[in-house]
């Protein structure tokens, strides 16, 4: 390819020829997408019908559930078309709008976390100014104010390549994957390492440093109180601090595989590493709350 006015399509290597095996993987990959659609789409239910649960927790937690739906939405129907495709080949802009879903879900979950820390921090260090803080009206326009950031944060890191030029078209893996997109481009300029610090720094970096705030916080005030608070504490936070750490795992195996490792690796194992998060957090975000979700609306306040 010669230039970006050739490059209609980008085709994603990564499949191989799956030959017979197509129609297992896709039964596969169908049941997994279904089954996360269902989890989380059941305790969205769940918590819109229990009057109990009209918490601002609960409605962070809905949010979250919802997060990981469209999460899930931007990579498995791409993953089911290609099985029966002979080209594998994806379009630019389905392949921009993909990556456009992809990284402000990912964005949007770290900041969603970082949110319900913030409502745990004000339930259990401030508890008297609770109702005050999180009203239901504030606790909707923090969600918003969640998704705008984080789309703005994909406008802002990566917007950069859809006026690139690209001299190649084969991406070498299942998804339109921004780091092989831009290398395909015919110069790479500063814009991607700046794009990608930026994109980190405030996507990662700084809900991480939230969460860790608030956690500490919280486990200081624990260290004070009765032994009850401190397990009303503990059910609460667990299932964030195991969200937390499971999207940092996700986050090292895609480090992984960005990096030059990624050569040492089977392409089956590169693959799943890429994608990761949005095979295991998608499912694990509704399993891990469901406790949760059954806990008296007073253990919040």
């Amino acid at each position: 390819m010669g230039n970006s006015s050739e490059t209609v399509s980008f085709v994603l290597a990564a499949y191989g020829n799956v030959g017979a095996l197509k129609y297992m993987y896709f039964s596969i990959i169908l049941f997994w997408y279904v089954s996360i659609c269902v989890a989380n789409t059941v305790l969205i239910v769940v918590i819109h019908v229990d009057r109990r649960l009209h918490e601002p927790m609960y409605i962070l937690l809905s949010n979250l559930c919802l997060n990981e739906i469209n999460g899930s939405t931007s990579m498995y129907p791409l993953l089911l078309s290609q099985m029966f495709s002979d080209s594998h080949e994806v379009t630019l802009p389905w392949c921009f709008l993909q990556m456009c879903c992809m990284y402000t879900t990912a964005s949007a979950e770290f900041c969603s976390l970082a949110a319900m820390a913030y409502d745990r921090y004000i339930s259990i260090c401030h508890p008297l100014h609770y109702n005050v803080i999180m009203k239901t009206e504030r606790v909707f326009i923090l969600i918003l104010l969640v998704w705008m950031y984080s789309f703005l944060i994909f406008i802002f890191s990566f917007s950069f390549i859809f006026s690139l030029k690209f001299c190649g078209n084969v991406v070498n893996n299942v998804y339109c994957d921004h780091q092989l997109i831009i290398r395909l481009s015919c110069s790479v300029s500063v814009h991607s390492f700046i794009s990608d610090i930026f994109f980190l720094l405030l996507s990662i970096f700084i809900p991480f440093t939230l969460i860790s705030v608030s956690y500490m916080k919280i486990l200081a005030v624990c260290r004070k109180t009765s032994t009850e608070n401190k397990q009303k504490a503990v059910t609460t936070c667990t299932p964030q601090i195991v969200s937390v750490s499971n999207l940092f795992v996700g986050c090292i195996f895609h480090a992984i595989d960005s990096s030059v490792l990624v050569a040492q690796v089977p392409g089956e194992v590169r693959v799943i590493l890429s994608i990761y998060l949005l095979i295991c957090q998608p499912m694990l975000t509704p399993f891990i709350y469901q406790e949760v979700a059954a806990v008296n609306a007073e253990l919040l306040i």
